[in-house]
């Protein structure tokens, strides 16, 4: 059986040129899309946000918050100045858009040159709002600010669709802060993350013609190679899952689920039977550098007693990793792509 290769998104290479060609080089036609690695000041998710903030006239900082984990970075938090009414908090540039149509260029250029295969599409990952506004807003401000920093993202994404074409496109959403409160492992602004996670989702993805594929990456977080709190199995992953496809307007093509190292135990994955999403690819975040090959094809074996066809990646995207490290975790995945 030959399992599909999904990237998360980050990748800890040079420059987007650079991913392109690695993945190119080693995956090929084994990944059906690429991402552009998140390279440079994009590495560490979320936090190349923080200057949205720091530099909006309608800010201004507000001390720092104890970290989620004691990986997590201590973020500064930023509040409304007074006399800036939320109902008319705007933002000019949130900077996803243009990040995306500088890699597609030089992706598209890549693959006319034929050295991205023909036929594969470019990634765009994008965090919910509530993870940016939850990160870097003071916690008694940030549903009032939600609702701005969300329609700069959907101003985003109507920039990304209407400018790179559809048919080259796919666009993942990062389901993260939603899935570690709803596990118990941070507090947020909302009472009910699932719900607010599928709202949020589904109106976004309802932005996102069917021509272009949409993704979901489901993680717990990644501080340290860490988990923010661990899953005591697949069940959270699955409510989501379920929730996320029956709230989105239009097709999911595919979700991610995390599988920690330490797990290659049926009870981790035998949630799994009650997953109810249709046509959209499941893809395991089983792939790990730690135990590698032999350590992976183990946890295959386990998923396999419960679901006999999914995509294989990492748990979380690998930004933080050393780029010497990173062709031979790439390795990995096709050695396990083909077992």
């Amino acid at each position: 059986m030959t399992h599909n290769i999904h990237l998360v998104g980050s990748i800890g290479l040079q420059d987007s040129d650079t991913v392109f060609r690695t993945l190119a080089d080693i995956l090929g036609t084994s990944a059906k899309r690429y991402p552009d690695g998140e390279t440079g000041a994009r590495h560490y998710w979320v936090i190349w946000q923080g200057k949205v903030f720091a530099e909006h006239p309608g800010f201004e900082p507000a001390g720092k918050c104890a970290p989620v984990h004691p990986e997590s970075r201590v973020m500064e938090k930023f509040q409304l100045r007074d006399g800036v009414n939320p109902a008319d908090l705007r933002f000019s540039s949130i900077g996803y858009a243009e990040e995306a149509l500088n890699s597609y260029q030089r992706f598209a250029e890549l693959r006319d040159a034929g050295v991205v295969p023909a036929g594969t599409r470019f990634q765009v990952s994008l965090p919910t709002p509530l993870a940016v506004v939850a990160a870097f807003v003071a916690p008694d401000r940030c549903a009032g600010v939600e609702p701005a920093y969300d329609q700069a993202m959907r101003d985003d994404v109507e920039t990304i669709v209407a400018k790179i074409p559809n048919e080259d496109l796919a666009i993942q959403w990062d389901v993260c802060f939603e899935v570690v409160a709803h596990d118990g492992g941070m507090p947020l602004y909302v009472g009910n993350p699932l719900a607010h996670a599928a709202a949020t989702i589904g109106r976004m993805t309802a932005l996102i013609p069917d021509v272009a594929e949409v993704g979901i990456h489901l993680c717990y977080g990644d501080p340290g190679h860490k988990h923010i709190v661990e899953p005591k199995d697949l069940g959270t992953s699955v409510r989501f899952a379920n929730a996320l496809v029956a709230g989105s307007p239009r097709r999911l093509d595919w979700i991610h689920m995390p599988v920690p190292r330490e797990r290659n135990d049926e009870a981790y994955f035998s949630p799994l039977t009650d997953l109810n999403i249709g046509d959209t690819e499941l893809v395991l975040g089983l792939v790990h550098n730690t135990d590698g090959l032999d350590g992976t094809q183990q946890r295959m074996e386990v998923a396999r007693k419960i679901v006999p066809d999914f995509g294989i990646a990492t748990e979380c995207g690998f930004g933080r990793r050393p780029a010497e490290s990173i062709p031979a975790l790439l390795q990995i995945h096709v050695e396990a792509a083909g077992s």
